[in-house]
């Protein structure tokens, strides 16, 4: 991560593009951090104020973007990939018709808070959107808001405060992540 920081740095008339990029990458489920791509960019908005535009909008479409390939990824490439017998031992037709059922009823709030939830949580959300064959339009209009409301609190937090929010929200990350486990475990534990 490090030394893509310090190649972003190194280019700064061209970070904009650099982190649209690397955020397409995120979309197709290689690792990479959007919150660190986030904190990047407002940071170095806050170091070179004439690229700020430039930035935002460059890590805003780039998560966006990343969403709608993620969501893509699992409306096509996710049923044949349940065509594989392993696969398809892993989850079963009726837990994807629960899945679908689940988006229809939920889909907007799921989005909205699953936006806010680190540790590939998101990519989850929209990979399962897709498989469990949520409208296109609701989606996308869904995360539309989700994803601007989470990059603009994050980008304004993070070139306001820098570094000294990032301890605040790696405890609020790891707070939301604990209880949405317990939630997870209690739901599992009362269904047994």
């Amino acid at each position: 991560m490090e030394e893509l920081i310090t190649l972003i740095q190194a280019n700064i008339q061209y970070a904009h593009f650099i982190i649209f990029a690397t955020l397409l990458l995120a979309g197709l489920n290689i690792p990479i951090s959007e919150d660190a791509m986030i904190f990047v960019s407002a940071l170095l908005a806050s170091k070179y104020p004439d690229y700020l535009p430039r930035l935002f909008i460059g890590v805003y479409l780039g998560a966006f973007s990343s969403d709608l390939i993620s969501y893509s990824l699992g409306r096509f490439v996710g049923p044949k990939i349940f065509e594989v017998r392993f696969f398809a031992n892993m989850v079963s037709s009726e837990r994807l018709s629960k899945i679908s059922a689940y988006y229809q009823k939920y889909g907007v709030i799921t989005l909205i808070l699953g936006r806010f939830i680190p540790f590939g949580v998101r990519n989850a959300l929209f990979l399962t959107a897709g498989l469990g064959k949520m409208n296109f339009i609701k989606f996308a209009l869904s995360d539309l808001l989700a994803c601007t409301i989470s990059t603009l609190s994050f980008f304004t937090l993070y070139f306001h405060y820098g570094n000294r929010v990032i301890s605040y929200i790696k405890q609020g990350n790891i707070v939301i992540f604990a209880l949405l486990l317990l939630i997870i475990v209690a739901i599992w534990y009362r269904k047994k």
